[in-house]
């Protein structure tokens, strides 16, 4: 036997690869390209580590079946990775192969990178672009084998999922997306679970791809998606930004922070005074705080940005560990946690708690939102499920009250230090009380004496509040990260054992 009697075989199976790898054509991926946009082999290289990009698959979909076309790498391009030289598993829809549809090897190849992810813990990422099931698929290639949905349903809170809408997504792509921890979509890509096409069949609704799911409406309005970005490169930095925060699985701890020459240790924060007006009905930018508050503001990670802005959620590093902050945000409907933002915080806590990353709380709120509209929105349910989250949440919290806390709002931002929190703090002169005198006066008719009286209980309430243990410690203003780093330190020997995985991570 000879290297000859291998040529033949070499020879198709070389062929074979190259037809796999050659994505939709020359044609249609100079199309692309024209258009300014990635494809998707070019985008998974572009994400991960130079070299890393290990390809399953490559031959699926490439046999024909009774003289049917084939399709090169069934139009999802899948495989392992690295990404800062943690192994992840990876796919992409390729759109210029069958307009990225779902087909019987398509299907086996999404439940194998799955299952995947699961077996070995790491983390499952997918750039969504494709017309989901594919017409004319035959059944009898699938019968009633798993799909990925289910798969990716259970993996969810198990292991870091994360979708990226790059292009169209509709149908069964689109709900396996929204199955995923974080939902990231680039300005002028779509989601919905039906097209303007059938939309205008079905319901005679006539609209653009833009108005029925565009990327600006989903992360601003409908909150299906989480952030939006301008193009692929801001995609990869966020979801490399993103993942550095968390574990590879949620049976690890969250990473510390590698080298650098940022300070992560104590340090009194001068300016903070110049940041929080002492008056509880002026409007500040919390996000200021929470910059000055964290080891460095380029490491600031914002969760949902646009969407229920009354709340700001995001991840960052104190004292070099991966820490999630929840704050109110005065500058919107002065910090009055509406429907919107407790939905928001509601997922973000669900995925703190997945992954284990300690839980910091800045209140600074009139409550939740009141009036016909909010009760017609569901806010008091979606206040109730962010709290449930808060309550179930399982590792350490850290609570401050900057300014204010009235009547639900301050439970719904964790103020309570015997719920299990690590420390609970307030800064000097804070108001607390089942609704702000002024408004309360109001309501119940108070004449100038009572009126009079209210005021004073409000604004002795935050001594009083020191006096019965309702907060740890009334904290010096400048020493707040200090106070929250010996937080993180007494809280350390916890934050050591051994995590156990949770439930998981609900849409």
């Amino acid at each position: 036997m000879s290297q000859d009697d291998w040529q033949s075989t070499l020879t198709e199976y070389r062929c074979r690869i190259a037809t796999g790898r050659a994505m939709g054509g020359a044609e249609r991926v100079a199309k692309r390209r024209q258009r300014g946009q990635a494809n998707a082999r070019e985008i998974i290289e572009l994400l991960c580590d130079a070299g890393s990009f290990h390809e399953l698959g490559t031959l699926a979909g490439g046999y024909s079946y009774d003289g049917s076309p084939v399709a090169a790498a069934d139009a999802l391009v899948g495989g392992s990775a690295t990404i800062d030289g943690r192994p992840v598993v990876i796919g992409a829809e390729d759109f210029t192969v069958m307009g990225g549809s779902i087909g019987a090897a398509t299907n086996a190849k999404k439940v194998r990178l799955a299952k995947l992810a699961a077996q070995e813990g790491i983390p499952y990422l997918m750039f969504l672009d494709g017309a989901g099931e594919r017409l004319g698929s035959k059944p009898e290639r699938r019968a009633y084998s798993p799909n990925d949905m289910q798969l990716v349903a259970q993996l969810s809170g198990q292991v870091p999922t994360l979708a990226i809408v790059i292009g169209s997504s509709a149908g069964h792509g689109a709900i396996t997306g929204l199955l995923m921890d974080f939902v990231i979509m680039l300005r002028g890509s779509v989601l919905f679970s039906a097209g303007p096409p059938l939309v205008y069949a079905a319901i005679g609704e006539k609209l653009s791809k833009e108005e029925l799911g565009g990327a600006q409406m989903h992360t601003a309005q409908s909150g299906v998606a989480h952030n939006l970005v301008e193009d692929v490169d801001e995609a990869c930095q966020l979801v490399r930004h993103w993942l550095s925060f968390l574990p590879s699985s949620a049976r690890e701890r969250p990473p510390a922070a590698r080298g650098g020459n940022i300070k992560r240790g104590p340090r009194a924060l001068e300016d903070i005074l110049d940041l929080i007006p002492k008056s509880g009905e002026e409007g500040y930018d919390i996000i200021t705080v929470i910059k000055a508050l964290i080891d460095a503001p380029e490491e600031w990670l914002q969760f949902q940005p646009d969407f229920g802005q009354a709340i700001v959620c995001g991840m960052a590093r104190l004292g070099g560990h991966s820490v999630a902050i929840i704050s109110n945000q005065p500058l919107a409907q002065a910090g009055a946690i509406t429907r919107e933002s407790a939905d928001k915080a509601t997922h973000f806590i669900k995925i703190c708690d997945a992954y284990h990353l300690p839980l910091i709380f800045l209140a600074d709120n009139p409550g939740v939102m009141s009036g016909s509209q909010a009760e017609r929105a569901g806010t008091l349910r979606a206040a109730a499920a962010m709290y449930a989250a808060q309550c179930r949440y399982r590792g350490v919290k850290l609570h401050v009250t900057l300014r204010k806390a009235f009547g639900f709002g301050s439970s719904l931002m964790g103020m309570n230090p015997f719920d299990r929190q690590t420390v609970s703090y307030a800064l000097p002169g804070i108001s607390l009380g089942a609704m702000p005198a002024s408004s309360g006066s109001d309501a119940a008719h108070l004449d100038a004496n009572a009126r009079q009286a209210a005021a004073v209980a409000q604004d002795q309430s935050g001594w009083i509040a020191g006096d019965n243990l309702a907060f740890d410690e009334i904290i010096e203003p400048t020493e707040l990260r200090n106070a929250l780093l010996r937080g993180m330190l007494l809280s350390a020997r916890r934050r050591a054992l051994a995590p156990q995985p949770g439930p998981g991570v609900l849409p």
